[in-house]
């Protein structure tokens, strides 16, 4: 318990800091510099210098324990003015409590490793269903081509509907409803206007309310995750709104590491020359399967440090429930607690050369030395996430897909981490894709 008399001021940036910060915000809707020097200034601790958001900085294995596992149930997820909040109303991302407990029970059969050998087959096949329309030498952005990849796979897996027929009619709604809950001036004045956001929601409910009719109407018996919602016996309403939360943050989530995966190699060749040598030769030209997956410990570790470098779930946050002690400073009940994974995933006490794209730290000899919570891209405790696993099964199914059939030459500029609902590399990723294998099992 920490005595009051103890207690240290948090601290806050000068007023030239939290004016380049809000100005990042507004112009950019990103503050990831300002946020690098404040934690460079200020250490693992500090006030976030945004007016009319009363929020505390926490950095480090240390924060991050505290608020992911040991006083995990004196901090709450949901933030009822929050548009993620209103987005997914009652999905599982956003609710507290046994509630949240229940709904995850009920979620977590579908996502369980013994099924993934029977996703595997729809994840290589919906990358080539993408890749197919790749003439040779095609400019694509690989940013945008990984979103589609993505949606495809999270559709057909968890609801059990091919999403290709209406893709290019939701495409426009689902990057707006993304940049609805991406963080940007709405944290300064969340009353603000917000036009053209409902519509885009609109459609989506729609589209989800379809599928879940269809399904009744069907009748059949399914172990996916909307058979296993359906039969629990939960209204639609919340059906709902834990199918968008899968559609959502799953596909984002996946865009954003395939993405920044495939810039790192495409601007690393010799470490893309290693990796597609690895998958020459575990896998050669033939469909990847489940048995592939245990045999390439060199991609395994790109897939890593790209996690660590570019990790799409960047920042957390909270809401004290009770006064919390952390160290020799008091967070009052009330206060929104942030914690960053990126600048943990960055601080140099714990990673070499944080900037540098070094696959061979998650070297197992390296890797050891590590204290935990300092590598965490998926959160970690009891609400670390649910499809944690899936996802990593996800990249590199796709990924040696994708080296299997091509190879990639970066034609694009500069490309710079940007704060959304995930952290996007901006303005894409551009790659020339040539041809490798004339045919493919």
């Amino acid at each position: 318990m920490i005595v009051r008399s103890e207690i240290s001021p948090i601290p806050a940036p000068h007023f030239a800091a939290a004016r380049r910060a809000m100005h990042s915000l507004k112009s950019e809707g990103n503050i990831l510099e300002a946020l690098e020097a404040l934690h460079a200034t200020l250490g693992d601790v500090f006030a976030l210098p945004l007016p009319g958001f009363r929020s505390i900085m926490l950095v480090g294995p240390e924060a991050n324990r505290l608020l992911l596992n040991d006083e995990r149930e004196h901090f709450l997820w949901r933030s009822e003015g929050d548009p993620v909040t209103r987005l997914l109303r009652r999905g599982l991302l956003v609710v507290d409590g046994a509630f949240h407990d229940e709904v995850r029970q009920m979620m977590t059969p579908a996502l369980h490793r013994t099924l993934f050998g029977g996703f595997i087959e729809t994840m290589w096949q919906s990358t080539d269903r993408i890749t197919d329309r790749w003439h040779e030498g095609a400019r694509v952005d690989m940013f945008a081509e990984a979103r589609r990849i993505a949606l495809l796979i999270v559709t057909e897996v968890f609801f059990g509907v091919d999403i290709r027929p209406d893709l290019n009619i939701l495409w426009h709604d689902i990057l707006r409803t993304i940049d609805y809950i991406s963080p940007g001036p709405w944290l300064l004045w969340p009353g603000m206007p917000r036009p053209g956001y409902r519509r885009a929601v609109r459609h989506l409910d729609a589209y989800v309310s379809q599928i879940i009719a269809q399904r009744r109407a069907q009748g059949r018996v399914s172990t996916d995750l909307l058979g296993r919602l359906i039969a629990s016996g939960m209204r639609d309403e919340l059906i709902r709104d834990q199918l968008l939360t899968i559609f959502i943050a799953g596909h984002d989530t996946s865009t954003a590491l395939l993405a920044w995966t495939l810039y790192l190699l495409a601007t690393h060749p010799d470490i893309l020359a290693h990796t597609q040598a690895e998958v020459d030769l575990v896998v050669g030209a033939e469909p990847p399967t489940e048995a592939h997956l245990r045999q390439l410990p060199y991609l395994e570790r790109v897939i890593k440090e790209s996690l660590r470098l570019y990790p799409p779930i960047h920042l957390g946050s909270r809401i004290a429930a009770a006064d919390v002690a952390f160290r020799d400073y008091l967070i009052p009940a009330g206060t929104r607690v942030l914690y960053s994974i990126y600048l943990t995933h960055r601080d140099e006490k714990y990673w070499p050369a944080p900037t540098m794209f070094d696959p061979d730290r998650f070297a197992p000899a390296k890797a050891d030395h590590r204290p935990a919570y300092t590598f965490l891209p998926f959160g970690a405790g009891p609400r670390n996430c649910l499809g944690a696993a899936f996802a990593q099964v996800e990249a590199k199914i796709v990924l040696v897909r994708l080296l299997q059939r091509f190879a990639f030459r970066y034609i694009g500029g500069d490309v710079r981490p940007r704060m959304r609902a995930t952290l996007e590399p901006n303005p894409g990723v551009l790659v020339e894709a040539h041809h490798r294998h004339a045919e493919l099992g």
